[in-house]
């Protein structure tokens, strides 16, 4: 697909919205506009969680998506300037279940293949966001479960792991052969979010139950895992050990890394001869 779908119906090339003056960038109101958002204020999860895949890839977001006062029939409105790049993730973290979103996360995987971008849909920046949701979930849960008096938190997280994999987190790291540490970096988007929603659970039942003690809260995790589980299983037809793993999130970072460089030179201008 060649074109993307402006909302009211007519056809116009991502390129049409470009605009040039120090920077190429385009206008956020414009692309949400495009993506058949109704306001930029309804745009705005978008905007943040773009901001959030920005973080986890550790390029600086107020570089890429930038606050502006935009100039509308002589009025002053809250805009924001969006490199091709932030366009891009942001396209990709947009709602698929909107037609016009549809359309244009499939023309943006066609037209981002010159910078070596191969996805096809949301999935491997959702991948992303989820892992950091994961790292922020284990050291809140980590804190909620020493307050109750944790005093070993590796015989509590691998009572998790027996819950909800039926093995301790080394023998899930050596079934899979990867490093221990590096388990989540192969999970799927339903196996990280699942881990997430088992970190999460387990932390509002020792808060809401009053539990405390180093045995009990070890009960609780191996039970919270255990219920995530069943859910996985009766939703997805598999146990969480055996659901496939996909590409390493470090690769997916370096490649997308590499395409925001790309991207940032295919839009530099030209640097004059001496």
């Amino acid at each position: 697909m060649n074109e993307l779908t402006k909302a009211n119906g007519a056809k116009l090339t991502f390129e049409d919205f470009k605009n040039e003056n120090g920077i190429t960038y385009w206008w956020a109101s414009d692309l949400a506009n495009m993506l058949g958002y109704q306001s930029l204020k309804a745009f705005q999860t978008v905007l943040d969680r773009a901001t959030k895949a920005f973080v986890s890839l550790n390029i600086p977001h107020y570089e890429n998506i930038i606050a502006t006062l935009r100039d509308i029939n002589n009025t002053q409105v809250q805009d924001f300037k969006l490199t091709r790049f932030a366009c891009y993730i942001a396209v990709m973290n947009g709602n698929p279940q909107k037609i016009e979103v549809a359309s244009a996360q499939v023309y943006f995987a066609q037209q981002t293949r010159k910078f070596e971008l191969f996805f096809e849909s949301n999935n491997e920046i959702e991948r992303l966001l989820i892992r950091e949701e994961l790292t922020e979930g284990n050291k809140s849960l980590a804190s909620t479960a020493k307050q109750a008096g944790l005093t070993d938190y590796a015989k509590f997280a691998n009572a998790g792991y027996l819950g909800m994999y039926n093995m301790e987190s080394w023998k899930l790291a050596s079934k899979r052969n990867v490093k221990k540490e590096k388990l989540f970096d192969t999970m799927g988007r339903t196996e990280l979010a699942a881990n997430l929603f088992r970190l999460t659970q387990t932390e509002e039942r020792i808060k809401s139950k009053h539990i405390s003690g180093q045995s009990n809260l070890e009960q609780t995790h191996f039970q919270v895992g255990k219920e995530v589980r069943k859910i996985v299983n009766e939703n997805v037809g598999r146990t969480p050990e055996n659901l496939i793993q996909e590409k390493e999130l470090p690769n997916i970072k370096k490649e997308l890394k590499d395409g925001y460089k790309k991207m940032l030179k295919e839009d530099s201008p030209p640097k004059k001869k001496k």
